[in-house]
């Protein structure tokens, strides 16, 4: 029997398990809530409880459960009952375990709220109500639990503050004069770690000075030897004494450690592959990370002396660990599993499920790990699903700084289900395959990126994989959807890009200051470098589509604002091209409304079946 014959006869028997066995369709399999592995959960200081953010309902809501002994999966729980519309992420317990702070996103604009929600009177307080500017979602208490740390752009730019929970009013501690991220204060209360932007897509962290200190100090950001460290992930050892960050170092990013007396860096790490989510016991004897290779990841951990060991869930995606008396908490997902909270023994490395989203089992096949030519030669990595039909989706990733690993995509199994063979490249500009990968389109977005997708889809018809292929990809990839259908429209019968920006110069203007930032510096100055600027966005060769285009937008989205894809689409009309666009209101970047979600995946798998299985084409 040929390899080829046994791929098919393989790929037809996987789809036919799948919809005997488990009989659910895409909306069914689209309503499978997860945990948010977006943004953090939080253990109480006893270890107790643990809240996080779970769409179970349908919406967004924070849930709080024991973390017990005998972890049992958590089953009829019910969010906690709040009076605050709008979607909730990010809690944190507060030192003394009575209260959690949150952020609240109401509209999908991503200008978050920061709210408290009281164990004890059962209340929940917006701290930040009537406002017109943005926080960042990510927040910290001050050890005696009367303030937090929050990331305003109250003055234009996302800056350091202090907000106390008395309604005194929030005050600026450190402008750090680029856009900030995260903040972490330290468990003596004297210093704030804060994560901002830095050049291309590097990361600084800056220790800021609050509450006692003897004699005059001042703001220290991390450096080795003279240099500014690309640092992320700041992690407060118990003792104040020490940060842990995630940095790169050389080609890969590995765990650090800063000594605040010393202001001396130490290595812990230097591995091959990115290790990043730093995180500590609460011992301080404990101290563990996500290791990254490609698509696969693992828990790694370090105690005392002793070597570096590694546990996992299973072959998928770990992050956010927490470390507890007895494990580590983390959130796993996998092609058949959406994300949950997992705990892990340490000593055993025997996995416990804590939340279960999903009741059924599912038998999605494991897609490969495959590299291919892109145009000028270099080897590029992606995914492969493989189906058993004659058409394929090329499939993109947004971020850029982002890749594709072993996660939960059921859209993408849905595909291969379907009998689609899907692709989905980590182009140049991804994460997860070095520094120098990473940084390799800076300054041509639209560029090398496109070509290396191009070159999927060559590779696709090449190998005998399809005999058509329909382009789709959310956000940078809806950006590139475009930029393929403009840029090589001899290779695709139709493409569907979801929240893309098409015009980088009116976007720019359109988005918030942080993204601006972003942009200028990975695309350099926007009048001094117009004609770059111009020559990357797809609106201006509208004219050299000559397939079917659908676009999906949110209202609200801050990112890739709306009004480029309805610009695009009057003017795709206007050209006499076949255009679809779908405006969601009240949406943002990303979908927070369930119905909504069912809607435009369902119409955006309708149109690629369309365009697939439309006569003539390729």
């Amino acid at each position: 029997m040929s390899n080829e014959l046994e791929v098919t006869i393989t790929s037809l028997l996987i789809s036919y398990f799948f919809f005997s066995i488990t009989m659910l369709t895409l909306p069914e399999l689209l309503r499978i809530p997860n945990v948010d592995n977006g943004l953090p959960f939080s253990i109480s200081p006893d270890e107790k409880r643990i809240v996080f953010s779970w769409n179970k309902s349908g919406v967004w809501e924070l849930y709080v459960m024991p973390l017990q002994a005998s972890d049992e999966i958590a089953s009829g729980l019910s969010p906690l009952p709040m009076t605050l519309d709008g979607a909730k992420f990010s809690p944190r317990f507060s030192p003394d375990g009575t209260k959690i702070a949150f952020a609240l996103d109401r509209d999908g604009s991503e200008s978050y709220h920061i709210c408290i929600h009281d164990f004890a009177t059962n209340t929940s307080t917006d701290l930040t109500t009537d406002i017109l500017y943005a926080h960042q979602p990510n927040v910290s208490w001050s050890p005696d639990g009367e303030s937090l740390a929050v990331l305003s752009d109250a003055k234009g730019i996302f800056s350091l503050y202090v907000l106390p929970l008395d309604d005194s009013g929030a005050r600026m501690i450190r402008n750090i004069f680029h856009p900030c991220w995260d903040a972490a204060w330290s468990p003596d209360g004297k210093w704030i770690a804060v994560e901002s932007e830095a050049a291309a897509s590097d990361r600084s962290i800056h220790i800021v000075p609050v509450g006692r200190h003897k004699g005059k100090v001042r703001t220290v950001q991390l450096t080795q030897d003279g240099k500014s460290l690309n640092a992320q992930h700041p992690a407060w050892s118990p003792d104040s004494k020490t940060l842990a960050f995630s940095c790169e170092s050389s080609e890969w990013f590995n765990i650090g450690l800063f000594h605040v007396e010393t202001q001396e860096v130490i290595w812990l790490t230097d591995s091959i592959g990115d290790d990043t989510q730093p995180t500590w016991s609460r011992s301080g004897e404990i101290i563990g990370w996500v290791h990254s290779e490609g698509a696969r990841t693992n828990f790694q951990f370090k105690r005392g002396g002793d070597a570096i060991r590694e546990v996992k869930v299973g072959e998928g995606v770990h992050a956010r660990p927490q470390i507890t008396a007895d494990g580590v908490v983390i959130l796993f997902e996998d092609v058949n599993h959406p994300t949950d909270l997992w705990k892990i023994n340490l000593e055993s490395g025997q996995a416990t499920q804590l939340t279960k989203s999903l009741d059924a089992e599912l038998n999605f096949a494991q897609p490969e790990e495959v590299w291919y030519p892109g145009l000028d030669g270099v080897q590029v990595p992606a995914l492969l699903y493989r189906g058993a039909g004659d058409f394929a989706v090329l499939n993109i990733h947004g971020g850029p700084n982002w890749h594709l690993q072993f996660s939960w995509n059921p859209e993408l199994s849905f595909m291969t289900a379907q009998g689609w063979t899907v692709l989905a490249p980590n182009y140049r500009g991804s994460t997860g395959y070095g520094k120098q990968w990473q940084n390799a389109s800076r300054f041509d977005m639209g560029g090398v990126d496109n070509d290396d997708c191009a070159a999927g889809a060559k590779y696709l018809l090449k190998n005998g994989l399809s005999k058509k292929v329909a382009v789709t990809g959310r956000s940078h990839g809806g950006y590139l959807t475009m930029t393929c259908l403009t840029g090589y429209p001899e290779l695709f019968v139709g493409g569907s890009a979801v929240v893309p920006f098409l015009n980088w110069i009116k976007s720019h203007y359109a988005s918030r200051e942080d993204l601006q930032h972003w942009n200028i510096e990975n695309m350099g100055d926007p009048e001094e470098n117009k004609d770059l600027w111009m020559a990357r966005s797809p609106y201006f060769f509208l004219d050299k589509v000559n397939s079917p285009v659908q676009m999906i937008c949110g209202e609200n989205d801050p990112r890739c604002p709306a009004s480029d894809s309805i610009d695009s689409r009057d003017k795709l009309v206007e050209l006499g091209k076949e255009v679809e666009l779908l405006l969601y209101e009240g949406e943002g970047h990303a979908f927070y409304r369930i119905e909504n979600i069912v809607d435009a995946e369902v119409r955006r798998m309708d149109f690629l079946e369309k365009v697939l299985t439309a006569d003539g084409g390729l």
